[in-house]
C-alpha cells in the first residue's frame, strides 16, 4: 500500500486524514431456476480530507501516487470555506485488524459457491407454487488503511459473505412473497446445511396464498425479531445518527438526552463490537475504535451516534460510527449493530396476554417520514384467546415513532439479529449494516392490508 508514500502526504497543520483500500466483491446472482450472473470487482483507491477552513475539503484517488496532489486540492478546497474549525479531542490508534474466519470463503472455489446457490435454487423451485425466485451470493472483502496527522495508524481488513433470497408463490391471479438470508458475517460455514431452512420458508410462503387478507384496523401486535429490528433500525436509529442533528434545532429539541421514550424495561443499543453480525467492526473509517453505546436506557434517551465532526458540533465524545461504502466516499455517521435489548417476558407469555391480536413475522422493506412511518411484514398469524391461529397475509404496519415507544408493553428475553445487512444514507449503501432485536408486544398498532 506504499504506507509512508500516503503519510509523507499528510499535512503537519490542521487535522488530516486518510483511507486507502483495496476492494474485492464476488456477486452470484439468479432467476428463477437458473444462475444469470458471476462477477468479481476488485478496484483500490483513496480519499483524503483535509480541515484547515471552516470545513472539510475532499479529494478521491485511485494512484496512490498522486496522494500529494489529492492533498493539495482537498487543503485549497477547505480553505476556500470560511472559518477555522479544530478538533481538539481525537483518538490515536494504531493497530492492524485481520479477517480470520474458520472457513474462508476466499479459499472456495467460484464453482463450488455456485454449486451451493444453485442447490438452495433447486429446493425452492422444486416446490410446487413457487413462481420466482431471485438469489443472490455476496461476498465482500475490504483491507482499509486509515492515517491522520495526529498519529493514528490503523490497517483493518472486513469481509462479509452471504446468500438473499426474495420468493414468490403464484396461484392464479395471487401471490405472496416472502425473503431469507443467510450469513451476514464472515464465516462461510454459516451458508451450509440450510436445506430444512429454506425449504420451510417455501412452506410458508406458499401457506400465504391459502391465508386471509388482513382487516385494516388497530390491533395487540407482537412482533418478531425481525419486525422489531426493521423498526428500530429505520424509525429510530436514523434519528441516533447525530449528523442529522446538526443545524436541525426542531430535531435536537426532540432528542434531548434524558428524555422519556418508552417503559423503564425498554433499552436500545448500537455494538459493532459485537462478532458475526453485518454491522459488526472494530475501527471506523476514521480510525476511532467502535463503541458500544446505549442509545435508550432505562426508557430514556441515553446516547446517540457519532464521527468526529457531529461530536465536535454537539461537543460529545466520538462513538466510532463514521463509515462510508468505499474510498469514493466519505465517512458518515452510520449505525453498527442497533438492537432492541432483551426483557424479561418469554415469546409464549407475549402471545398468551393478548385476547384479540397478530404476531408479525418477517420484514419486507418500509419507509420512514420524520417521525411516522410505514413497513410491510411477510406475514402474521391471528391470535385469539391467546393462541396462535391462521395466516392472515398483505399487512403493512403504521405508526408514529414516539407514541408506538410508548405503547411497547412487553420485550422477549432473547435477542437475534438479521442475516441480512444493508441500510441507504447520503447516496451510499452499506450492506454492513446491522440489525436485530428482542421480539416486542406493542398495543394498538396500526394495520392496514393491500
Amino acid at each position: 500500500m506504499k504506507k509512508e508514500l500516503l503519510k509523507s502526504a499528510l499535512p503537519a497543520d490542521g487535522f488530516s486524514d486518510l483511507r486507502y483500500q483495496e476492494y474485492a466483491l464476488t456477486t452470484i446472482k439468479g432467476t428463477k431456476r437458473e444462475i444469470d450472473t458471476v462477477a468479481v470487482v476488485k478496484k483500490n483507491g483513496g480519499n483524503v480530507r483535509v480541515l484547515s477552513g471552516g470545513a472539510y475539503g475532499t479529494y478521491c484517488f485511485t494512484d496512490v501516487n498522486d496522494v500529494h496532489h489529492a492533498v493539495k486540492e482537498a487543503k485549497f478546497a477547505s480553505d476556500l470555506i470560511l472559518g477555522k474549525k479544530q478538533y481538539q479531542h481525537v483518538e490515536v490508534n494504531s493497530d492492524h485488524v485481520v479477517a480470520r474466519p474458520k472457513t474462508d470463503p476466499r479459499t472456495v472455489s467460484i464453482e463450488d459457491k455456485k454449486a451451493l446457490v444453485q442447490h438452495y435454487i433447486d429446493l425452492f423451485m422444486d416446490t410446487p407454487e413457487i413462481a420466482n425466485l431471485e438469489t443472490e451470493y455476496y461476498e465482500q472483502f475490504t483491507d482499509t488503511l486509515i492515517l491522520n496527522n495526529r498519529g493514528t495508524d490503523v490497517r483493518q481488513e472486513e469481509l462479509i459473505v452471504g446468500i438473499n433470497f426474495r420468493i414468490t408463490s403464484k396461484r392464479g391471479e395471487l401471490t405472496q412473497i416472502t425473503r431469507l438470508s443467510f450469513g451476514g458475517g464472515e464465516e462461510y460455514s454459516d451458508l451450509l446445511d440450510q436445506d430444512e431452512v429454506v425449504l420451510e420458508k417455501a412452506r410458508q410462503t406458499v401457506a400465504l396464498l391459502d391465508a386471509e387478507p388482513v382487516k385494516g384496523g388497530n390491533y395487540d401486535v407482537v412482533l418478531d425479531s425481525d419486525v422489531s429490528g426493521l423498526f428500530i433500525h429505520e424509525a429510530f436509529g436514523h434519528l441516533s445518527e447525530a449528523d442529522n442533528l446538526v443545524g436541525n434545532a426542531s430535531l435536537s429539541k426532540t432528542m434531548t438526552l434524558g428524555e422519556l421514550f418508552a417503559t423503564e424495561d425498554f433499552n436500545v443499543i448500537d455494538d459493532p463490537t459485537l462478532s458475526g453480525y453485518p454491522g459488526s467492526y472494530t475501527y471506523d473509517h476514521e480510525g476511532t475504535r467502535a463503541k458500544k453505546t446505549h442509545l435508550i436506557k432505562s426508557g430514556k434517551l441515553a446516547g446517540r451516534l457519532h464521527s468526529l465532526e457531529s461530536a465536535y458540533f454537539l461537543n460529545e465524545t466520538p462513538t466510532g460510527h463514521a463509515r462510508a461504502k468505499n474510498y469514493g466516499f466519505t465517512p458518515i455517521v452510520r449505525m453498527g449493530n442497533i438492537y432492541i435489548d432483551k426483557g424479561r417476558q418469554t415469546l409464549d407469555e407475549m402471545i398468551k396476554s393478548i385476547d384479540n391480536g397478530l404476531y408479525l413475522f418477517g420484514s419486507a422493506g418500509g419507509q420512514t417520514s420524520g417521525e411516522t412511518f410505514t413497513f410491510a411484514v411477510q406475514g402474521a398469524y391471528k391470535i385469539e384467546g391467546g393462541e396462535l391461529k391462521g395466516l392472515v397475509r398483505d399487512l403493512a404496519l403504521t405508526g408514529h415513532l414516539f407514541t408506538t415507544l410508548k405503547n411497547i408493553e412487553m420485550i422477549g428475553d432473547e435477542v437475534n439479529f438479521s442475516k441480512s445487512g444493508g441500510c441507504g444514507k447520503g447516496g451510499q449503501i452499506l450492506i454492513k449494516s446491522g440489525k436485530g432485536s428482542a421480539p416486542i408486544k406493542i398495543k394498538n398498532m396500526g394495520i392496514g392490508g393491500k
